[in-house]
């Protein structure tokens, strides 16, 4: 299956709680769209790694993705080597995307800055026909998409981009609240963590407005990119 955009996440939730409105406007207008989760999140505070897999196919409906994979790497513990860049290497000429989402390059929880370095190197050395992979004992070609780009997280950063997903949001809230272990819920006598507050969805929608008023969006995720963007006609950036 080719899909046009991959998102990876260095846990289940990441791409969600960052990039979810984006994710479910691209499905909407006809793209195929994947999730890879690096790790379960079997280190998490909260609920455990066999709840949050029930959780991301719960997600991945909600969003209408059309494939999601867990590689299992290790959360918390999982490194830039070379048998985990090939583990990347598999699923990106697997479902060739254009484009790829991947975590913050800086951020709070190291495994997100982590997992941005491991997946934006993997993604240039998926373009090396002498590396080779195989799936199922199949050859793979060389893929490299043509654009990696960095959804903001925990730390707010100036965005190179911005998306408009104001007609998306519920949406987005939809599939951040399918894993219902990791937010709030007044019933729960798990440990408080510091995404499971009440204010947290509050906190949600306030980074979506802020990042959208600049760009005269009612509600926007950001992006940032480490290479030039290029236009053929100025009006194409209105």
């Amino acid at each position: 299956m080719k899909l046009d955009v991959l998102a990876f996440g260095a846990h289940p939730d990441d791409v969600e709680i960052s990039a979810g409105g984006t994710v479910s406007k691209l499905v909407s207008q006809g793209k195929k769209v994947g999730v890879v989760d690096l790790t379960r999140g079997e280190l998490g505070t909260r609920g455990s790694a066999d709840l949050r897999d029930q959780e991301s196919a719960r997600s991945a409906e909600i969003l209408g993705l059309s494939v999601r994979v867990n590689l299992d790497l290790g959360d918390g513990i999982f490194e830039s080597s070379h048998e985990n860049k090939l583990r990347i290497i598999e699923q990106i000429r697997r479902y060739q995307p254009q484009i790829i989402l991947a975590n913050a390059l800086s951020d709070r929880h190291p495994d997100h800055g982590r997992g941005a370095s491991v997946v934006k190197e993997a993604s240039f050395l998926s373009g090396l026909p002498k590396i080779e992979t195989s799936i199922s004992g199949e050859s793979q070609k060389a893929w490299r998409a043509s654009l990696v780009a960095h959804y903001l997280q925990d730390y707010y950063q100036d965005p190179d981009f911005v998306i408009d997903v104001t007609d998306f949001f519920d949406q987005k809230m939809d599939a951040i609240k399918a894993f219902s272990s990791q937010f709030h819920d007044p019933n729960s006598r798990e440990p408080q963590t510091p995404i499971s507050g009440e204010g947290f969805f509050d906190l949600i929608k306030a980074r979506a407005l802020s990042l959208g008023r600049p760009a005269g969006m009612e509600l926007a995720e950001g992006f940032n990119v480490e290479r030039i963007f290029g236009v053929d006609d100025i009006f194409n950036l209105l």
